[in-house]
């Protein structure tokens, strides 16, 4: 991964100095080759087109975005930290929007109704199925 980052910034310098004058320098680190930030539209192509180069299943970039979100809570990020590094003022709109349940959150919910679906029915209930009663 620190080959591909190298990589990547030694291109973005190669691009600056090509640009010349006509480069702004605005701090983003995704831009075009005069360093102006690159709009929603500019970002899903350039990465559909990566995953397309690359062999990539395509996915859409919010639920790549969400699946950060959500490594990074999992992993012990701090929501206001969260909330921060997505451009949100409320934290709240991070946790409902973009950090999604771990599978392994989920699991207790999944146990507990499998001993439901193998628990004995209660006697009171043995007559009852489907909604008629056995008499």
């Amino acid at each position: 991964m620190g080959e591909a980052l190298a990589d990547f910034k030694a291109t973005q310098i190669a691009e600056k100095l090509a640009a010349g004058e006509r480069h702004e320098d605005n701090g983003y680190v995704l831009v075009d080759r005069l360093g102006r930030a690159l709009n929603g539209r500019q970002l899903r192509e350039r990465a559909y087109q990566v995953m397309a180069e690359n062999a990539l299943r395509r996915v859409r970039l919010y639920d790549a975005r969400a699946s950060c979100f959500t490594y990074l809570a999992n992993n012990g990020v701090p929501d206001h930290l969260l909330a921060r590094w997505a451009g949100h003022t409320d934290v709240r709109t991070t946790k409902r929007w973009y950090v999604k349940p771990d599978v392994e959150d989920l699991r207790p919910a999944a146990d507990t109704w499998g001993e439901l679906a193998r628990a004995p029915a209660p006697a009171h209930e043995e007559n009852v199925r489907c909604g008629s009663v056995k008499g």
